[in-house]
Parts: structure tokens; C-alpha cells; sequence
């Protein structure tokens, strides 16, 4: 069964009515770490169930509720997710080690607030950081992922640009 997801990150105590829309209509939002401040994930669509990681900025209640690491599969694609997981081939300390080991087909990471998403055929695995909805950080423009998995496939992807950082 199909499964539309929204993928966000360094939300940085910030969510705005624009990306609450986008969310409105997926079967699962995941989030990259950085949430900021818990009523975040509180306003989040009722009913749509969260997967996440904490990030750096996060506090003690962010981490209760996420690991720094999360692997699961969902519709037959197996997902690694983590915060800071630098990007290919330059990944952080230890990344494509762990790529390797799970055998992830799609690693989720968020930090460097950039949006970017890329095939590392080294890894055979499907880059993706949906850069930052926050306010804070040096990025231009607010974004986010749409997707959807689908009997081991991703499809359907969607970048959104939900406007410039600093403009409410």
C-alpha cells in the first residue's frame, strides 16, 4: 500500500500554517532532528504518525521521544535516518559504514539546512535532505520533501519551496 510522506528538518522551534498544509495530506511525516521547541511536533496534523531523530540543538525532551538513530522499512524500502550525516561522497565520520551495514536504500539526514537530494551508486542507496523549514540558519529558501514509497520504491518526489528564510 502506498505511503506519501513529508520529510522536514531544522524546523528550529519554528512551524508555520504554509507547511502544516503540506503535511496535512501524507501517511507519515518524518523529521530530521533539530526540532527545536516539543509544541512543534505538537502542532503537527493530529492523527499522522511522526518518525524522527533529534539533532544537535535539540533538548532532553526532543531526545526522549527520538533516537539519534532510526532504522526502519516502510513499504518495502529500508530507511536510515540520522541528523548529521554530511552529504556524498563526503558523508560525516562512520556514515557509509552504517549505509553499508543496514543496508539502507534511502538515508535521511537534515543539518546543513540545504536541500539536496542525490543516487550514490557507491552505496546503491538514495540520498535525501529536505534542508530546513526553520527561520534560523544561513539558507535562502525554507524547504521541505514530498514522496511517496511504494512496494520498494521511491516515487513521485516533489521538492517544496515554502518561501524565503526571514519573510513571515
Amino acid at each position: 500500500m502506498r505511503q506519501k510522506i513529508g520529510l522536514i528538518s531544522d524546523s528550529h522551534s519554528y512551524i508555520d500554517h504554509q507547511t502544516l498544509e503540506y503535511l496535512q495530506n501524507v501517511d507519515e511525516i518524518w523529521h530530521a532532528g533539530d526540532v527545536g521547541e516539543a509544541g512543534v511536533l505538537d502542532r503537527l496534523p493530529k492523527g499522522i504518525p511522526i518518525r524522527g531523530v533529534f539533532g544537535n540543538i535539540d533538548d532532553a525532551s526532543i531526545r526522549a521521544r527520538f533516537p539519534e538513530w532510526n532504522e526502519f522499512s516502510l513499504e518495502g524500502v529500508k530507511v536510515l535516518m540520522t541528523h548529521i550525516g554530511g552529504k556524498p561522497p563526503r558523508y560525516a565520520k562512520g556514515i557509509k559504514r552504517l549505509i553499508r551495514e543496514s543496508k539502507a536504500q534511502l538515508f535521511v539526514c537534515g543539518h546543513s539546512h540545504i536541500c539536496k537530494v542525490e543516487f550514490d551508486r557507491e552505496l546503491n542507496c538514495l540520498y535525501m535532505n529536505p534542508g530546513a523549514i526553520g527561520q534560523q540558519g544561513f539558507h535562502q529558501m525554507r524547504t521541505l520533501l514530498l514522496f511517496e514509497l511504494d512496494q520498494g520504491k521511491i516515487t513521485n518526489l516533489r521538492v517544496v519551496e515554502l518561501g524565503k528564510r526571514g519573510k513571515v
